[in-house]
């Protein structure tokens, strides 16, 4: 054999090798049943019968609610809230307007339809450009999970107030890790990883856990929540329902909010 034809075998011997690596390439098995079991799991490392994540679409846009999301308000209409009201007041729903709704002083708290247990929230709120008030006057208003376990919604630009009472914390308990609020008017925006708190009978099983990110920043990290939002004492836990409204709190000022959708998640 000549030196040419040497090196044509050659080329044809790499060029099968390589073929085969790309059909191995793509010929791979999708997993495993002779792995070590994982601790405190049931399924073994790359389990083959493990069951796969439901696919989910993301949303196109920033902040926007991926396929799987309760959208509660698109700031379209209200058909997803209700009203609590207030004792001696007329019955008045909140104002909606350019895509936002806003607390109506006197209307009472906004209280979801839907009801929600363990869940990812996506809220966004503002606070009035024309101050009124300092402390826990200015531009007070709630997240209430579950209808009473409160996030802080405050404007706290600026605004000296207790610690356990700014935005972004979980009210009368745990302080924010750092005050990220954006100045009167501008958008900020939560997202809440809510783990609800478990009950066997009157009696509690497991508290609550919260993680906030605020404007993008980690302010509450898987926080045990210590009960039920409470003003000037220390709240506690009383057996409630699996899955209860969210509710958005009327503390008589005009706050804003937009953009809201939820998640239902299972951490059992």
């Amino acid at each position: 054999m000549n030196r040419r034809s040497l090196f044509t075998g050659a080329l044809a011997g790499m060029a099968a090798c390589a073929q085969d690596k790309k059909q191995n390439r793509f010929n791979q098995p999708t997993g495993y049943r002779d792995t070590p079991v994982l601790p405190y799991q049931r399924w073994r490392v790359h389990d083959i019968d493990r069951p796969k994540p439901a696919v989910v679409t993301p949303s196109t846009t920033a902040g926007g609610p991926p396929s799987d999301a309760v959208v509660l308000l698109d700031g379209k209409d209200l058909s997803r809230w209700t009203f609590r009201g207030k004792k001696d007041r007329p019955k008045l729903d909140w104002k909606l307007e350019n895509g936002y709704m806003e607390v109506v002083p006197g209307a009472g708290d906004a209280v979801t339809r839907e009801t929600f247990g363990d869940m990812q929230l996506h809220i966004e709120w503002s606070a009035p450009t024309e101050i009124s008030g300092d402390s826990q006057w200015r531009a007070n208003s709630g997240v209430l999970i579950m209808g009473m376990y409160e996030i802080q919604v405050l404007d706290s630009y600026n605004n000296p107030t207790y610690a356990d009472g700014q935005a972004g914390a979980v009210y009368g308990q745990y302080p924010p890790l750092v005050n990220p609020i954006r100045k009167p008017g501008e958008w900020n925006v939560y997202d809440i990883i809510w783990e609800a708190p478990r009950f066997q009978g009157e009696d509690l099983a497991r508290p609550a856990y919260v993680s906030v990110i605020f404007n993008g920043v980690v302010v509450q990290h898987r926080k045990e929540v210590i009960g039920r939002m409470a003003h000037r004492v220390v709240g506690n836990y009383q057996a409630h329902a699996p899955e209860m409204p969210l509710a958005l709190q009327d503390h008589d000022v005009p706050v804003r909010y937009r953009n809201i959708w939820a998640r239902r998640v299972s951490f059992s």
